[in-house]
């Protein structure tokens, strides 16, 4: 099971890294930026994920930092659960009620701070 994972992952930022989001058309505008004129916190994702996938990490973090941390989190939790899967072992994580709403606070903290004038640094 990591395996397949991992195959779509790589597949999903294969493509990314192909077909810039920069690049007009490409891909949907996010509903909430057209409707709103308001930065998701998911709002230039696709472009880190090209960042990352050229290896630019410094215009990843700023198109989205915490989809970097993200996709950082998400090659240590793959690691973890192929480690445990060779030995074996069933996958152990199991994100409790604390940490998913300091995730969430988190992110509408960044959500927030990106819209004002005094996070224009923070916008994609």
């Amino acid at each position: 099971m990591p395996t397949a994972v991992l195959a779509a992952v790589a597949g999903a930022f294969t493509y990314v890294a192909a077909v810039d989001p920069n690049e007009p058309g490409h891909y949907p505008v996010c509903p909430l930026l057209r409707l709103t004129g308001l930065y998701c916190p998911g709002c230039g994702g696709l472009r880190s994920a090209h960042a990352v996938a050229h290896g630019d990490l410094p215009a990843a973090l700023h198109a989205n930092a915490p989809a970097v941390l993200g996709y950082a989190a998400f090659a240590v939790l793959w690691t973890l659960w192929t480690v445990r899967a060779a030995r074996g072992r069933r996958s152990a994580f199991s994100p409790g009620p604390v940490l998913l709403w300091t995730l969430g606070s988190l992110l509408l903290a960044f959500t927030i701070v990106r819209n004002l004038p005094l996070g224009g640094w923070l916008t994609p």
